[in-house]
């Protein structure tokens, strides 16, 4: 019933023979291969390859699609981590990375450039969970030949399957709710054969390939994805609706809440709207700190997506490379707590942010 752990770096193979080779390094020891077809079975994928982490899948996931001379066209709405790999390293290889602001109208046709061979967002972003459609960004790419690449690591493949609304590539920090047990470091892409080979290709020059016991423990977590999910989902929306209500709070980001931007749009391509509320305590970073350690169950930790309540200041963690201005810009002042909730008890949970917010 459970797969066992190939905990071993090279296999046996007859000599003379020339079927594959088997090396873990290539991907393709037994617990790789198995989670592989699991995330293309969930993504609706034709391949699926995990790597040793979700910076690495974004990277070779590029990667394949890119090579010296070429232009991708980024959100601005984007992971700290995924713009200094755009800004400084694909700099470094020659490949040009321009940065567009979703919410302008036309942005994307503005930016576009003749050599533009990818277009990449991340859908819902971190930590506002603002939600983008991809149809209108798919037709664009179809139109220019270009590659569109998701990541969808906010939604999990149960809230959201990127590729069947046009998506040529979906990633994944397996890290978060693939695995969901705050216990493993991976990443994930799902999409054709031809690009996930190509994937498999580079992993074996840049070396980035994933444990066999951490893929058997991606694998056990997949085993209660959907179930973990439903709990998420409405475990947050519970702390999103009374943390809307509290007067110690300026605003909560959530999609599914009525006043979010993408209310509408989120309710239309998401199956949930997700485990992470963004709360704007009153009185800037001193009232945050001040919540933050009062709190006794959420655990103020970075990373998100486990079974367990997790809280962080944006501002210095995902967003701490920027200014104060450039994060205001962003909607993201002092006083932001981003909430990864957990499937513990959504009273437990309620009581736990009402005892840290309260005057005594």
């Amino acid at each position: 019933m459970t797969t066992p752990i190939y905990q071993s770096s090279t296999f046996h193979n007859e000599v003379g023979s020339t079927d594959e080779v088997l090396y873990t390094r290539y991907g393709n020891n037994p617990n790789q291969v198995e989670i592989g077809a699991r995330l293309a079975a969930l993504e609706g994928a034709e391949a699926g390859i995990f790597v040793g982490s979700g910076m690495a899948a974004t990277a070779l996931a590029h990667l394949a699609v890119l090579q010296r001379g070429d232009h991708l066209l980024a959100t601005q709405w984007i992971y700290g981590g995924t713009a200094t790999l755009f800004s400084e390293e694909f700099a470094r290889l020659g490949i040009d990375v321009t940065y567009a602001d979703p919410s302008v109208d036309g942005a994307w046709e503005a930016a576009r450039r003749d050599n533009t061979r990818a277009l990449f967002v991340e859908t819902p972003t971190n930590p506002l969970a603002r939600v983008l459609d991809l149809e209108p960004l798919a037709r664009l790419c179809r139109a220019h030949d270009m590659r569109l690449l998701v990541d969808s690591t906010f939604a999990s493949p149960i809230n959201a399957q990127p590729l069947a609304h046009g998506a040529d590539v979906v990633i994944h920090s397996a890290t978060k709710y693939l695995n969901g047990h705050s216990d493993v470091i991976a990443g994930g892409v799902a999409s054709s054969a031809e690009i996930v080979e190509r994937i498999r290709t580079l992993q074996k020059s840049w070396g980035p390939a994933l444990d066999p016991h951490a893929a058997w423990l991606v694998e056990r977590g997949m085993k209660t994805l959907s179930v973990r999910m439903a709990r998420h989902n409405e475990n947050a929306l519970t702390l999103a609706l009374w943390a809307s209500e509290h007067p110690r709070v300026n605003a909560v980001h959530y999609p599914g809440l009525e006043n979010h931007p993408d209310h509408a749009l989120a309710s239309r391509v998401l199956g949930g709207f997700g485990g992470i509320v963004g709360i704007e305590v009153a009185g800037g970073a001193a009232a945050a700190e001040r919540v933050l350690r009062r709190l006794e169950i959420a655990v103020h930790a970075p990373s998100l997506g486990g079974v367990e309540t997790l809280v962080s200041e944006p501002r210095l963690t995902s967003h701490a490379g920027m200014t104060v201005e450039e994060r205001l810009a962003q909607g993201i002042p002092d006083g932001f707590i981003r909430v990864s909730v957990g499937i513990e008890d959504a009273d437990d949970i309620v009581a736990d942010f009402k005892r840290a917010l309260a005057d005594d």
